[in-house]
C-alpha cells in the first residue's frame, strides 16, 4: 500500500490552522498551496436532494453521502460543507447524492461515475467501501475519493483510482475522554456508537483511554446503535445511560446522536445535570436550550478540510490515486472544537498537556479492544 508522507500533511493542516483565506474566483497558482478558512456549520439550511454551487468551470467535485444525510449535523454535513467551500473558492461546480439507505450507495456512485462532467467522486463513509471498490474497478478512467477507510484489491493493494482519507480518531477521542473524566461527577459516562466496526472502535477505545488515564475509578458504559441514522434509538441509549447514573454522555453515530442530543436537553429543562459530547465538527449549537447548552465538548474530525484539500490537489493535477492519506492530531486534523464555554481552564490545561505527550510519544492511543485491554500510562 502507498501511504502519504506525514510531512506533506502537516504542512496542508497548519496552513488549514492559520484559516488561510482562498480568493473568491480563479484557481490557485500552480506552485502554492491555497487553503480554506475552517468551514464550521454556515447556519445555511441543507434540503434533502442534490445540491449544486455555480458552475463556472470545467472541474466538478462531487459526493454521495451515507445514510446519515447531508444535514446529519455531523460527519456528512462536514463533508458538504468542505465541499461547498472549494466551489466557491475555485467557481466550479460541485454537487451531492444523497443516500436514504445502503442499497442507494451503488447506484450513487455509478451514477456520477457515469457523468462525464465528474471529475472526483467522493464516498463519504467507510459503508461505501464494497461498492467504490466495485464502481472503480469498473471505471477505471474515472478519480474517486473514500473517507474513513482503506480500499483494496483481491491482493491487499490500494486501488489507483480510489484515494482513500483516513483519519487517527482516537487520539482526539482520548482527548474528550480526558475532558469526560475530569468532568464527570458522578463517576460513571456513556459511549454510544453508530455501527459496531473497526472504524467506531477506534473512538470508543481513544475515549475509554482517555477517561481512564484521568480517573482510574470511572465507569464507561458502551452501546451501539447500530446504525448512523436513528435519533429514537439515540434517544432511547442515552435515556438508559443517564437514568444508570451516567452523567456525560460521548457519541460517535451520526444522525443517531442527535437522539442523545435530544434527551440531554429535555433532562436539562428537568434540572438535571447531564452533558454530551459531539462528534466531527464542533456541535455546540446542536446542544442549544432556551436556558443553556449540553454540549461539553466535541472531537472535530476536519473531513470538510480533507474533502476539500483532496478536491483541489486534483484539480490542480496531482490526485493522490491509491494513497492513504491519514490526518493526525499533529496534522490538526483531529481534536477538540473551539466552542469552550462549558469546560473550566483547569481542563483545558490538562488537555494541552496530554496533548503533548501524544505528540511527544509517550504513548500510543489504543485503537482495538485488545490495545485498550492492555493500554497503560
Amino acid at each position: 500500500m502507498s501511504k502519504m508522507k506525514k510531512g506533506l500533511l502537516m504542512f496542508l493542516f497548519s496552513i488549514f490552522a492559520l484559516g488561510t483565506i482562498l480568493a473568491a474566483c480563479g484557481q490557485a497558482d500552480d506552485n502554492e498551496v491555497e487553503t480554506p478558512a475552517d468551514t464550521g456549520d454556515t447556519g445555511e439550511e441543507v434540503e434533502d436532494g442534490e445540491g449544486t454551487a455555480e458552475d463556472t468551470g470545467d472541474f466538478v467535485a462531487k459526493m454521495v453521502t451515507d445514510e446519515g444525510g447531508v444535514d446529519d449535523l455531523s460527519f456528512n454535513q462536514s463533508a458538504w460543507e468542505g465541499l461547498k467551500q472549494f466551489g466557491e473558492d475555485f467557481g466550479v461546480e460541485v454537487d451531492y447524492q444523497q443516500s436514504s439507505d445502503a442499497s442507494d450507495y451503488a447506484p450513487n456512485l455509478n451514477r456520477l461515475a457515469r457523468d462525464p462532467e465528474t471529475s472526483i467522486a467522493f464516498a463519504i463513509g467507510f459503508l461505501m467501501e464494497d461498492d467504490i471498490r466495485s464502481v472503480a474497478q469498473q471505471h477505471t478512467d474515472k478519480q474517486f475519493a473514500i473517507v474513513d477507510t482503506v480500499v483494496t484489491d483481491d491482493d491487499d493493494n490500494t486501488i489507483p483510482n480510489i484515494a482513500n482519507i483516513t483519519f487517527a480518531e482516537h487520539q482526539g477521542s482520548f482527548l474528550v475522554g480526558v475532558v469526560a473524566g475530569l468532568q464527570t461527577e458522578t463517576d460513571h459516562v456513556g459511549f454510544i456508537g453508530g455501527v459496531e466496526s473497526g472504524l467506531i472502535k477506534k473512538f470508543e477505545n481513544g475515549f475509554k483511554a482517555g477517561v481512564k488515564a484521568v480517573n482510574p475509578d470511572a465507569t464507561v458504559s458502551v452501546q451501539y446503535a447500530q446504525s448512523f441514522n436513528d435519533a429514537a434509538t439515540g434517544q432511547s441509549i442515552a435515556n438508559t445511560f443517564y437514568s444508570n447514573g451516567a452523567d456525560i454522555i460521548y457519541h460517535a453515530s451520526g444522525g443517531t446522536g442527535n437522539g442523545v442530543f435530544s434527551e440531554a436537553i429535555n433532562r436539562a429543562r428537568n434540572g438535571e445535570n447531564v452533558w454530551v459530547i459531539g462528534v466531527d465538527r464542533d456541535q455546540h449549537e446542536e446542544g442549544e436550550w432556551a436556558d443553556g447548552n449540553v454540549t461539553l465538548t466535541s472531537m472535530v474530525k476536519r473531513v470538510d478540510q480533507a474533502v476539500y484539500q483532496v478536491s483541489q490537489m486534483t484539480m490542480e493535477g496531482n490526485f493522490p490515486g491509491g494513497e492513504i492519506l491519514e490526518f493526525e492530531l499533529a496534522d490538526h486534523g483531529v481534536g477538540i472544537a473551539e466552542s469552550t464555554e462549558n469546560v473550566s481552564e483547569e481542563i483545558l490545561s490538562a488537555v494541552d498537556e496530554w496533548t503533548q505527550r501524544i505528540l511527544d510519544g509517550e504513548f500510543e492511543v489504543p485503537q482495538t479492544d485488545e490495545e485498550f485491554e492492555e493500554f497503560e500510562i
